[in-house]
């Protein structure tokens, strides 16, 4: 299987000609090839997107005209659900009834903006009976879209369905240990009718293709899903020409859970928060933090609930936890499960590869108990199967220990007292917070993280905001009195 850019409506390999290998990561083996990008592919791909701007339809269409394209464009993705599916189960090593469920949702995301984009309001403000003063809202240019491997195909499409509806052309960088449902989109946006130029994809290596995507000065805005350090490197870069940046970076996200919560439930959330997806979320409740009253039974029912988690390969439907993406990410995520011991951490369930299966990148869901703060399982992004489990006594303890890293994307908060509720979620830092409830998303609402999760929100109008610049008219409706400077 090969895989090209896609650029100003056709298929290309890259100008030097290199190319770079993608893994299965249930067996690790080579089983496609595909084009490594780097300056010279994105200088083309955003010459045709700059041009798909100045010159073409699309950023001067009416909303509604691009709204019916981009819900021809979710049509073409569901018709195509169970292959897009099948490609991101082996490319990703997510299992097949979790792909299922993103591809069904990447074609939500086309439908949800385009309904976005045709009842987006503006303001208008009234002086007096003198002067009307409105908002134009304009599509702020093209628009550097980089993407995760985790969920490829449902993140793309989280970034490129705003940035569409709001009338930029893109150009999209996919990752390159995720990049091939990312080659079904131009055969999707072909048969949708988006005009040539529009939609671009230039594959490659983060370090040349995506930096030269970022640094290129025919770019204003840049949308980010990725590691934080990777975020910083993007923003000392950006800085250059003063960018838009919208960045979704790393969490740590904690999940509290007080005495008086429904236990079984908690249970529930707990394990489906970290080791689904495979654990490979940026908003996965990687720290579990439990009142002391019930810490113990806790523990063991969440390590026994992790030693019945299905770890098999990623095509059968009984799998609940597939395989890691990659040999380097699979070697980094084992290392944490040695340093959790190292630490003194109480290995309770996992950290081993299961028994029975063949090569691949396969971990066991993992549990450690008695986890502290200063350890480093507590502090850094693991992003695998491995949640951290530690005690509390008090509310202000909770806050504390939930506030304990430098991340702040998402929190989980289990508790049956209203007013406890209310106070914790004014004082817990985290762009995002449930209450007595797993990860279930309202597109309207904003999607992001403070501190070291990231800049910027996304999510119903506030994505088009990302993709667009706002223009203040004011227009007299009477005459205004002008001081007359200069006259005798």
């Amino acid at each position: 299987m090969k895989l090209e850019h896609y650029i100003g409506g056709a298929h290309v390999p890259s100008v030097s000609g290199a190319t770079f290998a993608t893994l299965e990561p249930a067996t690790n083996t080579e089983y496609a090839t595909v084009a490594a990008g780097d300056a010279q592919d994105v200088e083309a791909a955003v010459a045709a997107a700059r041009t798909a701007f100045t010159e073409g339809p699309w950023p001067r269409m009416p909303a509604a005209e691009r709204a019916a394209v981009l819900r021809r464009i979710g049509a073409a993705i569901e018709s195509r659900d169970d292959r897009i599916a099948a490609i991101e189960c082996r490319d990703t090593g997510l299992p097949i009834t979790q792909a299922r469920g993103q591809a069904h949702r990447a074609a939500q995301n086309f439908r949800f903006f385009a309904d976005v984009i045709t009842t987006l309001g503006e303001n208008v403000y009234r002086v007096a009976s003198a002067q009307l003063n409105y908002v134009v809202r304009k599509p702020v240019g093209v628009a550097g879209l980089i993407t995760p491997w985790n969920t490829p195909f449902m993140l793309e499409t989280w970034k490129l369905a705003p940035a569409l509806a709001a009338g930029c052309p893109v150009v999209l960088k996919p990752a390159e240990w995720s990049p091939l449902s990312a080659g079904l989109l131009p055969e999707i946006m072909e048969e949708a009718g988006l005009p040539t130029g529009v939609f671009n994809i230039v594959h490659g290596i983060g370090e040349e293709a995506g930096a030269a995507l970022v640094a290129h000065p025919d770019v204003p805005v840049i949308s980010f899903t990725g590691e934080t350090g990777t975020g910083q490197i993007i923003m000392r870069s950006a800085a250059a020409h003063l960018k838009t940046l919208s960045m979704e970076l790393g969490g740590k996200s904690p999940l509290v859970v007080f005495d008086d919560a429904d236990l079984e439930r908690a249970l529930d959330a707990a394990v489906f928060g970290v080791f689904s997806l495979n654990g490979e979320r940026c908003t996965a409740s990687s720290r579990v933090l439990v009142q002391d009253t019930i810490y113990d039974t806790f523990v063991a029912r969440l390590a026994e609930r992790a030693a019945r988690v299905r770890v098999g390969s990623p095509d059968d439907p009984a799998t609940e936890l597939g395989a890691l993406i990659h040999p380097e990410h699979y070697a980094r995520v084992m290392d944490y499960v040695r340093v959790g011991m190292e630490e003194g951490a109480r290995l309770v369930a996992g950290g081993e590869p299961p028994t029975g299966l063949p090569g691949g990148n396969f971990l066991s869901a993992t549990v450690f108990a008695d986890v502290t703060p200063e350890m480093r399982i507590f502090q850094e992004e693991i992003f695998g199967p491995v949640v951290c489990v530690t005690p509390f006594s008090t509310e202000e303890e909770a806050v504390r220990l939930a506030n304990a890293t430098r991340y702040g994307l998402a929190a989980y908060l289990w508790t049956n007292d209203l007013r406890r509720t209310h106070r914790m979620t004014q004082v817990i830092e985290a762009g995002m917070l449930w209450v007595n409830s797993q990860n279930v998303r309202d597109l309207r609402t904003p999607f992001g993280g403070v501190k070291a999760s990231g800049l910027g929100r996304e999510g119903g109008h506030h994505s088009i905001d990302v993709y667009t610049e706002s223009h203040i008219v004011h227009v007299a409706t009477e005459d205004l009195p002008i001081p007359r400077f200069g006259v005798a």
